[in-house]
């Protein structure tokens, strides 16, 4: 898999989700499971334009059309260094067409566990550093 002509390492990256979206960056988590933790990052940097949803599933990553870069191009003045497009399965009955514009991207590999939530059968770390306590 390719993104904006970067290689993605092998894995299973079919579900995504945003972790993080502020006023310069945005990060997308990426996993077969992302309910404890996940195995690739992707970090824009520079945004300027994104329309995605807030998770998806089995994206395919392509060239940005014509029609898209030109967008792009009215919205944002000029065309940015990093444009990326690819359709998705947002949750409804048709593929969603995704499109992201920055100046920078970064492809993070690596395992990033996540904060347990109640109900979700992550594990929970203690919160006693030694070893269990006997109970009477």
């Amino acid at each position: 898999m390719r993104i904006a002509g970067r290689r993605v390492p092998e894995g299973n990256w079919w579900d995504w989700e945003v972790i993080v979206w502020d006023a310069g960056r945005l990060r997308l988590a990426a996993g077969y499971d992302l309910t404890c933790h996940h195995g690739l990052e992707i970090l824009f940097t520079g945004t300027g334009y994104v329309s995605c949803p807030a998770a998806f599933q089995d994206p395919s990553f392509r060239e940005p059309t014509a029609e898209e870069t030109a967008r792009l191009r009215r919205a944002l003045g000029e065309t940015p260094p990093v444009v990326v497009a690819f359709e998705a399965d947002g949750g409804g009955p048709e593929p969603v067409s995704c499109l992201i514009a920055a100046e920078d991207l970064e492809i993070r590999p690596g395992f990033v566990p996540r904060l347990p939530r109640a109900g979700t059968g992550c594990p929970r770390p203690r919160d006693w550093p030694g070893a269990p306590l006997p109970t009477d």
